[in-house]
């Protein structure tokens, strides 16, 4: 289905370390909770701070990576997310936990970022973007079935997180250096289909919202409600994520063939219908029929999102935007999922999240349709034989 020669694997190894920290939320979260002095809420609250610290790096390097250079901006990112989240880790510390996971929520934000903007030079985006999604959700699987045996406390997540950083970071050197100076402005800075990506950008702000306020609270879902282990939580979460392995590959070989509307607006409105279940699971066969339905189509449609997001601009800066309008999102999520649930309960949470689902789904298939109206003009990429992913020398 892939071409090896053919796939920037940096620009995947480094959407993978990006991306690995919102996967590992639901543990994290919790193991923040159960390890350190903190309550459920304020546990949240630190998860969301960290995925707004990822989000801020977004916003603020949109549209300076070319004039940065991609490898020296993912060796910060990656150093960051490395430093960071080990000293979380390693440290029993309110104040320092809450410093690192800051800092390391930065590193990740500055990583995914340059992937983001890589990704949107490629040939085709949508398949880069589908083995990053594969690669994060199998080493998240991964996690998820080693955590609950190495024993209690705070930093095993976070210490997985720093440790793909550090195994990633070797792989920068094959990305492009500066590429843009003052004494070659950029063209087309000027930013195209500002209302098709505003409205994108938005939408999925909502769209990231709904999916981590569920995901934020599946596990304490699956304790309180659904009475289960850790253990057996733990092994629902890395089936679900092998589920989701299933949906990429599926959507990279099927790609384009049906357009970006119907898996954007048609799988949002099934995954509005995951949520219901999910959040009303009272055993484990309804929590893993949710969980697990959920997993398999949230990086479908996600892989499809990015793709759309990529496709309005080959420079990667409404990617990029749209991508950190998500991470705001997912910041949001944890808390919000926290307060519906302690004020209406896991099912009305699930059904008030369910509604706000379709009716976002409506706006990104009407940008998705548009999308798909529209003749983009080609970018012609240079290719060094060397570096197969030097891609950002298209000015």
């Amino acid at each position: 289905m892939f071409a090896p020669r053919t796939i920037a694997w940096p620009l995947v190894a480094l959407f993978t370390a990006g991306y690995l920290a919102p996967y590992l939320l639901p543990t994290t979260v919790g193991r923040l909770d159960s390890g350190l002095p903190l309550t459920t809420t304020q546990a949240g609250a630190l998860g969301s701070a960290l995925l707004l610290s990822s989000a801020s790096a977004g916003f603020v390097l949109a549209s300076r990576v070319e004039r940065i250079g991609a490898r020296t901006l993912a060796r910060v990112g990656l150093t960051l997310a490395a430093l960071g989240y080990g000293t979380a880790a390693l440290t029993g510390s309110v104040p320092a936990v809450v410093v690192g996971a800051l800092i390391g929520g930065l590193g990740s934000g500055t990583a995914t970022t340059v992937a983001a903007t890589g990704i949107a030079a490629q040939p085709d985006p949508h398949r880069t973007t589908t083995l990053g999604l594969l690669g994060v959700s199998a080493l998240a699987g991964a996690v998820y079935l080693t955590v609950p045996h190495l024993g209690p406390g705070h930093g095993q997540p976070l210490a997985a997180i720093a440790l793909t950083a550090l195994a990633v970071w070797p792989l920068t050197g094959r990305l492009p250096v500066r590429t843009a100076t003052a004494h070659r402005p950029l063209d087309g800075t000027r930013l195209p289909h500002r209302r098709s990506g505003t409205v994108l950008a938005a939408a999925m702000l909502c769209w990231s919202l709904v999916q981590n306020a569920l995901w934020g609270v599946s596990g304490r879902i699956g304790l309180a409600q659904a009475h289960l282990t850790e253990a057996t939580v733990g092994a629902v979460f890395a089936v679900a994520l092998g589920a989701g392995l299933l949906g990429v590959t599926v959507a990279g070989a099927v790609g384009l063939r049906f357009g970006r509307a119907v898996p954007v607006g048609g799988g949002t409105a099934v995954i509005a219908g995951c949520i219901v279940l999910s959040a009303s699971a009272a055993d484990l066969t309804s929590f893993a029929a949710g969980e697990i339905a959920w997993n398999l189509l949230y990086p479908v449609v996600l892989s499809y999102v990015i793709g759309l997001a990529a496709s309005l601009d080959p420079r990667g800066r409404w990617a990029v935007l749209v991508g950190s309008a998500s991470s705001l999102g997912t910041a949001a999520g944890p808390l919000t999922g926290s307060v519906l649930a302690e004020r209406a309960g896991f099912p009305a949470m699930g059904a008030v999240l369910a509604v706000g689902l379709l009716a976002i789904a409506v706006p990104m298939t009407v940008v998705a349709l548009g999308a798909g109206r529209r003749s983009l003009p080609v970018v012609e990429i240079p290719v060094e034989t060397t570096r197969a992913y030097d891609t950002t020398a298209a000015a």
